[in-house]
C-alpha cells in the first residue's frame, strides 16, 4: 500500500521577515530559482507515495495550485481551513477524508523543511512502515550539529532492535539546556510525523475526543470544488488551536523516533540561510559571479525577488568604506576572521557565526585589523540593490562620494 503524503502549507512563516510576511511566508519565498514548497514537492514524486493531500487556508490557495501546476503535480487533493488552528487540527482533517483507507501509512511533511540526502530520508520511511500500527506514531529526529534553542527536542529509549521509544518532549530549551540534552543524544524534533489513519484517528479518541467530533463534523459538511475541500466554517471555528505535539505527541506513550544524521533545516533565518549556503555553495544557488575591491572581494551568490546574499571577503589590514543606503538594510554572518564593525556611533568585534543587523540608513563599516582575512554572508532586503545605492563618508582608498 502506498503511503499518503500530507503537506502542511498552511503556517505564516513570518520569521524571514522583511522577505516573508502573512501573504507570502517562507515556503514560497523564491530562492533564487527555487521554493521551500517546491522541494518538497520534489521529495514525494517517489513511487512509494500515493498523490498528495494540501492543508492550506484561502490566502495561500493561489500559490498552491501555481507550483502544483508548475512542477507538474496533476493529481492531488487541497484541505482548506477556514481558520488557522495549528498542526493539530490540520492533521486530523487530512485523515479523515474518505478516501484514504482505514490501514493507509501517512506522512506529514512542513511545506518549509530543506532536507538533504533525500534518498537516506526515503529509507528510513521504507524500513520503518512494516512497524506502523493503529496506535503508534513516529516521529523524525535529526541530530543536532549545534545546540540550538530554536528547536525542540527528543529523547528516546531503544526498546528493540529497530524501535527507539520516545521518552521525554522538550520545548526549545535555553542554550546551557540545549547543550546538557545534546550529551544525553537528544535529537531535534524536525516535525515530520508517519503513522496511519487509524492510529490518528484512535490517539483523537483517547486524547482529543472533543477536537475529533468537531473535525468529523467539519469535514462531513466540507464543499468540494475543483479539488479542493473547503472545510465547514461553523464547526472549524469551534475548534480548539492546537499542535500536534502538545495535543497528542505529549500525551501519547506509543511514539517512536525514527533518527536521521542528515542535513536538514527549516531555514527560519538568515542566519540559517547563511549557514546553507557555506556547506553547499554548488547545490542550491546560482553561479557566483566575483568583483574585485581595493580591500577585498565580494561574491554574489544568489537572489530572489527583494533579496541579494553576497560572500565578503576583507583582507588582512583592510577596511570598507564608511558608508550607508538609501533602499537596503543589511544582516551580516561572520564565516571567518573577527571584524570590527561600526553601525553608527557603535564599534564592537564579531566572532565566527554571530550575526549582526544593519538597518537602512544606518552607517556602517567592517574593519580587518587582523593578519587573517575575514568572510562574511551578507543578506540584502530593499527596494533597490545595487552598487550605485552606496553613500560614502569615509575611504581609505579615496572613494569618497
Amino acid at each position: 500500500m502506498k503511503i499518503k503524503p500530507v503537506i502542511l502549507c498552511g503556517g505564516a512563516g513570518v520569521r524571514l521577515w522583511p522577505k516573508s510576511k502573512n501573504n507570502l511566508p517562507k515556503q514560497f519565498i523564491d530562492f533564487g530559482g527555487w521554493t521551500l514548497f517546491q522541494k518538497t514537492l520534489q521529495r514525494i514524486k517517489n513511487p512509494i507515495f500515493d498523490y498528495p493531500i494540501i492543508s492550506t487556508n484561502l490566502s495561500y490557495l493561489k500559490l498552491v495550485r501555481n507550483h502544483l501546476s508548475k512542477y507538474g503535480i496533476k493529481k492531488y487533493k487541497i484541505i482548506l481551513e477556514p481558520f488557522k488552528k495549528n498542526t493539530a487540527p490540520a492533521i486530523l482533517s487530512c485523515a479523515l477524508l474518505q478516501e484514504i483507507s482505514y490501514e493507509q501509512p501517512m506522512i506529514f511533511l512542513p511545506a518549509d523543511h530543506l532536507i538533504e540526502k533525500t534518498k537516506q530520508f526515503i529509507r528510513s520511511i521504507k524500513l520503518n512502515k512494516k512497524h506502523l500500527n493503529d496506535d503508534n506514531i513516529f516521529i523524525f529526529g535529526i541530530k543536532p550539529n549545534s545546540h540550538s534553542s530554536q528547536y525542540g527536542y527528543f529523547i528516546t529509549k531503544k526498546i528493540s532492535k529497530d524501535i527507539n521509544k520516545v521518552i521525554k518532549f522538550i520545548e526549545k530549551p535555553k542554550k546551557n539546556n540545549a547543550k546538557k540534552i545534546v550529551k544525553k543524544k537528544g535529537y531535534w524534533n524536525s516535525g515530520i510525523f508517519f503513522a496511519r489513519k487509524d492510529s490518528i484517528i484512535n490517539n483523537f479518541k483517547k486524547y482529543q475526543f472533543k477536537t475529533l467530533k468537531l473535525c468529523i463534523d467539519s469535514v462531513n459538511r466540507s464543499k468540494i470544488s475543483r479539488n479542493v475541500h473547503y472545510l465547514n466554517k461553523k464547526s472549524f471555528k469551534k475548534i480548539q488551536e492546537k499542535s500536534f505535539d502538545y495535543a497528542i505527541l505529549e500525551k501519547s506513550k506509543n511514539i517512536n523516533g525514527i533518527k536521521l544524521n542528515i542535513p536538514w533545516s527549516d531555514l527560519g533565518s538568515w542566519k540559517e540561510i547563511s549557514n546553507i549556503f557555506k556547506k553547499n555553495k554548488s547545490r542550491y544557488f546560482k553561479k557566483s559571479n566575483v568583483f574585485y575591491r581595493p580591500w577585498g572581494k565580494y561574491i554574489n551568490l544568489y537572489s530572489g525577488k527583494g533579496f541579494l546574499v553576497k560572500e565578503l571577503v576583507v583582507d588582512a589590514k583592510s577596511s570598507i568604506s564608511l558608508q550607508s543606503h538609501r533602499y537596503r538594510s543589511e544582516h551580516w554572518t561572520v564565516t571567518a576572521g573577527k571584524p570590527k564593525i561600526t553601525i553608527n556611533k557603535r564599534k564592537f568585534f564579531k566572532n565566527i557565526n554571530e550575526t549582526t543587523f544593519i538597518p537602512q540608513g544606518a552607517i556602517h563599516r567592517i574593519e580587518n585589523p587582523f593578519k587573517k582575512a575575514v568572510k562574511i554572508i551578507e543578506i540584502q532586503t530593499g527596494a533597490i540593490l545595487k552598487e550605485t545605492d552606496i553613500i560614502r563618508y569615509k575611504d581609505i582608498y579615496g572613494r569618497v562620494n
